[in-house]
């Protein structure tokens, strides 16, 4: 805390509750969050100073507009979700018609009928290769396109309204586009890369070790030893001091470091949108089956689990939930075991692997700190979270 910040700890507070909102909501903007936009512009040198020196991150904050641009580290899982409720992770076909959005209307207009948006689309298509068909399921996910941006604060409806679209091909809305928020979605280092290999590249390229094992351990709930070379796992433990004081002053996150690996706590739980344990269906399978794979792995804790037996298991704890958990789910456990199985991987509790064409699960460390009924310990563990 420099000497300015002890005299007025009011701004230390300020600052770590908007860098927090930041992490949350990089395209911040004055209608949607009128008190946090007031507190970046008015600590912007020092947030951009934070950012740029401790993550590699660039902040851009313009009359209405604070974009922060994560450049350091793209993490995994981190899709985009509807603007409806209840939300859903975009499909590969409303991330196409939200792309094609973007390319028409990121150099204007300001104001555009819906019709001309749509032959401004089906341009940038033919330019790409894209091949439209204009079929009900590209109108409706254009129309899921439009909404997200519409709560993003990308467009905002003058005339009429886009959902008609989804079931009339010939419904018309008048939108008023914001061009300057547009171009400043995509991060500088996509220009130039054509492959994923390429942008990954340019990313490493551009920060420094420090910066990059800090933006891992921000973005991602755990930072495990065997997803860093030697190198960085060196660095980040001799360093751990260092890192602690700075991501507590900077994000209030403390730092929680065992044998496999470190993890940034967040006290206060809000600092992501992704929780763990959670209600619903899908988190109390996820919660049971921990406990469930870690019965079948309490031997060796690195062991691969079949899908297929998975999926038994997941089956059998449908039976016996059957009047809590949504029918639908319960009457798929395929898909039930599908959707548990992507949400532990996003959280970073399981990961998959194809062994010789079959699908295999395991746990990962962080896990075990979720079991229902651990292992009596005599003696502390360093290796258990």
């Amino acid at each position: 805390m420099t000497s300015v910040e002890k005299a007025n700890p009011q701004a230390a507070v300020e600052k770590q509750g908007v860098a927090r909102h930041l992490l949350m909501h990089p395209l911040t903007t004055a209608e949607r969050h009128p008190e946090e936009f007031r507190l970046i512009r008015k600590h912007e040198s020092d947030l951009d100073r934070w950012f740029t020196q401790m993550l590699g991150y660039r902040l851009h904050v313009d009359t209405d507009t604070a974009r922060l641009f994560k450049t350091t580290y793209a993490p995994v899982g981190r899709p985009l979700h509807t603007a409806t409720q209840p939300t859903r992770p975009l499909r590969q076909i409303e991330y196409t018609m939200l792309t094609l959005i973007f390319a028409a209307t990121a150099s204007g207009p300001s104001v555009i009928s819906l019709r001309d948006l749509i032959a401004e689309m089906r341009s940038a298509a033919a330019e790409a290769e894209i091949e439209l068909e204009g079929d009900t399921s590209e109108r409706r996910a254009t129309v899921t396109a439009l909404k997200w941006m519409l709560r993003h604060g990308l467009v905002s409806e003058m005339h009429n309204h886009v959902d008609a679209y989804s079931t009339d091909e010939d419904a018309d809305a008048i939108l008023k586009m914001r061009p300057d928020r547009i171009v400043l979605l995509p991060v500088p280092a996509l220009s130039g890369s054509e492959t994923i290999e390429q942008l990954f590249e340019s990313i490493e390229q551009r920060n420094s070790l420090r910066q990059r094992l800090r933006a891992r351990l921000v973005e991602d709930p755990v930072l495990y030893r065997s997803d860093c070379t030697d190198e960085e796992w060196i660095e980040l433990r001799r360093r751990l001091g260092e890192e602690t004081a700075r991501l507590d002053e900077m994000f209030a996150l403390e730092l929680e470091a065992r044998s496999e690996g470190v993890a940034a706590i967040d006290p206060d739980g809000s600092l992501s949108s992704n929780k763990f344990p959670t209600g619903g269906t899908i988190g109390h399978a996820a919660l049971l089956l921990i406990d469930e794979l870690t019965l079948l792995s309490t031997d060796d804790r690195d062991q691969w689990i079949a899908v297929t037996d998975v999926e038994a298991i997941v089956t059998e704890l449908a039976t016996s939930n059957s009047k809590r958990w949504r029918s639908e789910l319960v009457d798929s456990p395929e898909r039930l075991t599908r959707e548990v199985l992507d949400y532990l991987t996003m959280m970073m509790l399981c990961e998959r692997s194809v062994i010789d064409t079959t699908d295999f699960v395991r746990l990962r460390p962080a896990a075990a700190r979720y079991t229902l009924e651990p292992e009596p310990v005599t003696e502390p563990d360093p290796t258990l979270w």
